[in-house]
């Protein structure tokens, strides 16, 4: 019941009153939304809470009436049926498309070649337009042993010293579309090996297997220029994809030798920036002063899943939107290197149990990357671990049949019951 209020001399009344002034209140308060009380205290015991119920319920008329019964709602015996319009948009842009690799035909020695790009859509939005050409996976291989966790080291344990094997173990055994060759003893504060001898690297792969090979540098931007000339010299019309040009590049002088030399000797090169598409589209400027668009593959940069993994898909995301509504700077296929979700400590590094084993966290900590790039557009996937390849295997075919369910298969996975 209401309490008297020491500032307030009105008397309290008992809910016997307030019962039989409820008609006078209902009549006062109609068109009323909110009522302000002051000077009022209320026991928590005479508070009741009032929530009405959807379904039929007694007319206000008969509200008051004694033995009024509300009615429960009618449970529903079907799904509620819309019609569905399905939209198409049509995109102004379109990515180009990159030969990879050449056979005897085309001036190389492959097997075959590998066109990657020529997507008019976002990446499996519409069922009706999947990807022109599906996303290809390459495997690396490193011109000398190098430090790599113990779940990474015990597959390829037994061609570690000798690349070319490696190379012919990615292809034979894992099944490569492409084999990446890390020329990391070049490094200047490394090994610091000549440009010869990473030519005889190169070539011991390109006879080793018949896939097409992506060339990689050790991060100096000096002597990746002078690498990168000899091989593209000596490799001629094998359309290796030169991994990478950068800005960095531009800046030391050096962007205009190596990419005529891959223009002149029929390569391609990748142009890696780090999540900024203002870059990207300033090295591709550049780039296009000296070979074909035709020619050129992004790397936007892959960050490991934890430390930045949303940030790559949103940045593959703007560039591919970008290039389909005509932005032709940021028109070309893209990659990613997944492998650099090793770089995450969680990945490899023995933790709680809870953790669970590092046997399967390192290739799980792959696998995530590469999926959720996969979804973002990117073409090309550099991987290292066998069981995160084989699940890439397994999803990639199925995506562009999301979208095909039937409605009864849909009905019948809403009204399940777990």
């Amino acid at each position: 019941m209401a309490r008297r209020n020491p500032e307030n001399p009105t008397p309290p009344f008992d809910a016997a009153q307030l019962f039989a002034l409820a008609p006078q209140l209902r009549e006062l308060l109609k068109g009323v939304s909110q009522v302000e009380l002051e000077h009022f205290t209320m026991e928590i015991g005479d508070l009741d809470l009032f929530i009405p119920m959807t379904g039929t319920v007694a007319s206000p008329a008969t509200a008051d009436a004694p033995g009024t019964v509300v009615q429960p709602p009618v449970k529903p015996t079907d799904l509620i049926r819309e019609s569905y319009t399905k939209v198409t948009t049509d995109f102004p842009g379109r990515i180009r498309e990159v030969r990879l690799g050449a056979t005897k035909a085309e001036g190389g020695s492959r097997r075959h070649s590998i066109t990657i790009g020529g997507a008019t859509a976002p990446a499996y939005s519409d069922p009706a337009r999947p990807p022109l050409h599906s996303p290809v996976i390459s495997l690396d291989v490193f011109d000398m042993p190098v430090t790599l966790p113990r779940v990474l080291r015990e597959n390829v344990a037994d061609v570690i010293e000798d690349p070319a094997e490696w190379a012919k173990m990615n292809v034979q055994k894992f099944g490569a579309d492409v084999v990446t060759v890390h020329l990391t003893s070049t490094d200047p504060l490394f090994r610091d090996a000549s440009a010869s001898a990473a030519v005889k690297t190169v070539e011991s792969v390109l006879q080793a297997v018949d896939v097409p090979l992506i060339i990689g540098g050790c991060g100096d931007p000096r002597k990746d220029a002078e690498v990168f000339c000899a091989v593209a010299e000596m490799a001629e019309g094998e359309r290796l994809l030169i991994n990478s040009v950068t800005l960095d590049m531009a800046e030391a002088g050096i962007l205009e030798r190596v990419a005529t030399a891959a223009r002149d000797h029929g390569h391609a090169v990748l142009a890696f920036t780090g999540l900024d598409l203002n870059n990207a589209k300033e090295l591709n400027r550049r780039l296009y002063e000296y070979i074909p668009p035709e020619q050129i593959v992004m790397d936007l940069t892959t960050v490991a899943l934890g430390y930045g993994l949303e940030y790559s898909f949103t940045i593959h995301e703007r560039a591919r939107y970008a290039a389909l509504m005509g932005d032709t700077e940021l028109a070309h296929p893209t990659i990613s290197a997944a492998t650099n979700a090793w770089a995450a400590r969680e990945a490899w590094m023995k933790m709680a149990p809870e953790y669970g084993s590092r046997q399967l966290r390192g290739p799980v900590w792959e696998t995530v990357n590469a999926l959720t790039l996969l979804l973002a557009g990117v073409d090309l996937f550099l991987m290292m671990h066998p069981a995160a390849v084989l699940t890439m295997r397994e999803v990639i075919p199925r995506l562009p049949a999301v979208g095909n369910a039937h409605a009864g298969q849909i009905a019948d996975w809403v009204g399940v019951r777990l």
